[in-house]
């Protein structure tokens, strides 16, 4: 008893010379606080404190409670667990045994990938999903890039690479927090709960609506591609039919239409393996047809010059081949050895860099000044209509994963968002999705087709969505995150590296954004098809 006493005591002093130090800690960087920096890492040391104390205390108080018991006879066996665990310890866990943490908001579709209950990925797995995402069909916009940017837009490949990579470590180095031992604890599960972290305690919900934003359009517009590039694939490998390429993206959207009726994506997942394969299969042939051309390969016609208003729009179309950020901090959260997610990023965007790199130069010189927007548009006809089909089949398998995801969010935000949702929620009590939740999802998937039907022009779609969602999400929001949330901490090539990226991710999202915009507006205005 004196021991629990005096161990009291000295816990109450330490607290109160920890009260002292950070009061003087607080004036040496008053000025970084009145800057904003530091107004979120307070907050959450005032939480860990208050943690801590609320901690101490509780363990404190149940030890002498079953003082008391043991002294009484009594049975302290009603103040333990089944496990062994203290009833309500486990809230105040540090070392990760506790309940899992609530779901955010954004958190539907990783939940169901990858839920707590599930078994962790080992790191080949979570490279593997790492690699699906930034190796999918959009590197066949690459070489369109290297048309328009020459060695400079390879250079940019190689630089896209890297950047991603410091961003997608910095975004998982927000997500935790030290403790009062200096262990590093997990505090955050989402890129959405990094941003509300950033906004508190002015604007506690306002970076995740931004960031669900972000990803809603991110989301849409890659459905919208999914359908533009099955579209133009079907149109170019029949040119004879009398089908024009808008026709077949309806043919496409009535092809995706149950995907309204998706429940969940145990419906669609076996699929991703195997069209995984069938892309590396057609790269490999791509490529294989270029190489065998290797003696007409056009050397001279790749430039140092660039096309100032149509690069803008190659940069955006390397950015978003290379997005992944949205999905990291779930993917990290079920690994095995979180110690291994830097050494997982750093093989994947190595290699990615390299087989895109290669892939986009060898195409371009294959075909030089008529390399087209989707490279397979080049083939001859006698092996385009093979490789376009199965790409087409690719593309309709991996419409579902997109869709649900936007699908979850939108629900999640507007109608089951507890009673902070705007409309009544879509599901019945039976756990049914309403009559009209179900035309809503159908109507989102006729606004991809209406889309696609109007702007059918793949590569300016994707440099506009690069420019405006990819760049922000990859870029743009997690060097300033990283500078927010851990300012103090940093080191200065870390500040500078933050900072150089925001201002380069800047200036590149508002440079790529406005010659999108001008590229579709005069494709429109003139009615230039692909």
């Amino acid at each position: 008893m004196a021991t629990l006493i005096r161990s009291k005591i000295s816990n109450k002093l330490s607290n109160a010379a920890t009260a002292v130090s950070n009061k003087s800690q607080a004036k040496v960087s008053g000025m970084f606080a009145r800057m904003g920096f530091q107004a979120a890492t307070d907050e959450e040391a005032l939480g860990f404190a208050a943690c801590d104390d609320l901690d101490y205390d509780h363990r404190q108080g149940l030890q002498m409670d079953i003082l008391k018991n043991e002294e009484m006879g009594g049975d302290a066996a009603g103040e333990m667990g089944g496990d062994g665990t203290m009833e309500g310890d486990s809230r105040y866990q540090r070392d990760g045994t506790g309940p899992p943490p609530s779901a955010s908001k954004d958190g539907g579709v990783c939940d169901e990938l990858g839920g707590q209950d599930k078994p962790k990925i080992t790191a080949w797995e979570a490279g593997w999903n790492v690699t699906n995402a930034i190796q999918g069909m959009f590197v066949l916009g690459l070489p369109y890039a290297i048309l328009h940017g020459g060695y400079l837009g390879l250079f940019l490949i190689i630089f896209a690479a890297v950047v991603c990579c410091y961003t997608g470590k910095i975004l998982i180095a927000c997500l935790y927090e030290e403790n009062e031992d200096g262990e590093l604890v997990r505090v955050r599960d989402s890129y959405v709960d990094i941003a509300n972290a950033c906004c508190a305690p002015r604007f506690p919900s306002l970076g995740g609506h931004i960031v669900n934003v972000a990803q809603i359009i991110e989301l849409v517009m890659t459905c919208i591609l999914y359908v533009v590039v099955s579209g133009n694939l079907m149109y170019n490998s029949f040119p004879n039919l009398p089908v024009s390429q808008r026709s077949w993206a309806i043919i496409a959207t009535a092809i995706l239409l149950p995907c309204a009726f998706l429940k969940n994506l145990k419906a669609v997942s076996k699929f991703s393996l195997l069209c995984t394969l069938a892309h590396f299969v057609i790269n490999v042939l791509v490529i294989a047809y270029c190489l065998s051309r290797a003696r007409d390969w056009a050397w001279d016609k790749v430039k140092f010059y660039i096309d100032v208003k149509k690069f803008p729009i190659s940069i955006g179309i390397i950015v978003f081949s290379y997005t992944s950020q949205i999905f990291l901090p779930s993917l990290e959260g079920n690994m095995q050895k979180p110690s291994e997610f830097h050494c997982m990023m750093n093989w994947t965007h190595i290699a990615a860099c390299i087989l895109k790199g290669l892939f986009a130069l060898v195409a371009y010189l294959t075909w030089a000044d008529e390399t087209k927007e989707v490279i397979t548009d080049n083939l001859p006809p006698s092996i385009r209509a093979v490789v376009n089909i199965f790409l087409v089949a690719k593309a309709l398998l991996s419409y579902p994963l997109p869709f649900f995801a936007a699908v979850e969010v939108l629900e999640k935000t507007f109608f089951q968002d507890g009673g902070r949702a705007i409309f009544p929620d879509c599901y019945g009590g039976d756990g049914r999705l309403k009559s009209w939740g179900l035309s809503l999802r159908c109507g989102l998937v006729v606004f991809t087709m209406l889309m696609a039907i109007y702007v059918p022009h793949f590569a300016l779609l994707m440099g506009l969505t690069g420019s405006l969602t990819g760049a922000g999400l990859c870029f743009l929001l997690p060097s300033l995150f990283h500078l927010k949330l851990l300012w103090r901490k940093l080191l200065w090539h870390q500040v500078f590296f933050d900072v150089a990226i925001f201002v380069i991710g800047g200036i590149c999202s508002i440079s790529g954004f406005i010659h999108s915009m001008e590229g579709l507006i005069e494709a429109y205005k003139y009615n230039i098809q692909e």
